[in-house]
């Protein structure tokens, strides 16, 4: 039996951004929390924390710092003790924790895929030359300009409602987003398709959710094990040993999905020019204990392949 269940009156407190999707996921967190421990909802709070890269709109995130401009003040906020749980995108965090905090729950993957989404078209394959579509990936942008490189890329940065008000003022004619964000507000019927991983690799950890919390808290650590999905973190040691054997980030175009089928874990993994010119990727399986090591392999592996200056601009 855990010690000091959260009440009322002496909260749960759950860090998280503020977006609709962001708000969605915590409040998740927060459902399995009270189901599993028959707590009302009033036990949790949701503190929205603003971050760096959700207040900087209109520069590339590799402009303004990178990928960790999405969860550093949150992770501030858990160093502090102001909050008690961080929930993150795990497609926005870096392959490393900061000192004293630990990221080992996850919860159930959503679809992992990419969505295609436009208000003219059905398909990317519909797309005429030089058409407008909106990205602030590196990882969508590069894939995309590598199959269709008569396409313009304009940058497109904002939730998901803001990225839709974005088309339907023209700014872009179609755009992606993740097939998972879009499940979990309910606006599947927003994606003209879902993309194949074979079409469109997806970022790695794509559709996870995960919870961060500081290494010394034990209450927390326990209360987190009640939720934690162990298939969702056999398939991430997998996919975040590959992204941290390539130092990944967001600067860095860089797609990886892994599979299991039965006990046999299917990794692919992929990096790519910026500009679209030159994609090396691989394909491994392997027994599903040996996830990580089959990352690390297939990242080193590419890292040969590359080069010095593949991630280079030409």
């Amino acid at each position: 039996m855990i010690a000091n269940l959260p009440t009322p009156a002496q909260p749960l407190r759950i860090g998280t951004r503020g977006s609709p999707l962001a708000l969605a996921q915590a409040h998740e967190t927060r459902d399995r929390l009270s189901a599993v421990f028959d707590l009302e909802q009033e036990a949790f709070e949701i503190v929205v924390i603003k971050t760096t890269g959700d207040k900087v709109q209109d520069r590339p995130l590799k402009e303004i710092g990178g990928k960790g401009l999405f969860t550093k003040e949150i992770e501030e906020a858990l160093t502090s003790g102001a909050i008690d749980i961080a929930v993150h995108s795990m497609k926005d965090m870096p392959s490393a924790q900061p000192p004293g905090l630990t990221l080992d729950t996850y919860l159930p993957r959503e679809d992992a895929r990419d969505a295609f989404v436009s208000l003219k078209y059905q398909s990317l394959a519909e797309l005429p030359e030089g058409t407008r579509v909106g990205s602030s990936s590196l990882r969508r942008r590069a894939q995309l300009l590598h199959r269709f490189p008569h396409l313009e890329v304009v940058e497109f940065r904002g939730n998901v409602q803001t990225r839709l008000r974005k088309l339907s003022e023209e700014v872009a004619s179609a755009t992606f987003l993740a097939m998972a964000g879009l499940n979990r507000l309910d606006m599947a019927h927003v994606a003209r398709s879902a993309i194949a991983p074979e079409d469109m690799l997806p970022a790695v950890a794509q559709g996870a959710i995960g919870i961060e919390r500081r290494e010394d808290d034990s209450r927390a650590a326990e209360m987190l094990a009640a939720i934690h999905d162990h298939g969702t973190a056999t398939l991430l040691a997998a996919e975040r040993a590959f992204l941290a054997g390539l130092d990944g980030s967001c600067e860095t175009p860089i797609g990886g999905l892994a599979e299991i089928t039965g006990d046999t874990l299917h990794l692919r993994g992929e990096v790519l020019r910026p500009d679209g010119s030159e994609v090396i990727s691989d394909a491994r399986s392997g027994p599903v204990e040996d996830g990580a090591e089959i990352g690390r392999a297939m990242a080193a592996f590419l890292l040969t392949q590359a080069g010095r200056d593949f991630f280079s601009w030409r």
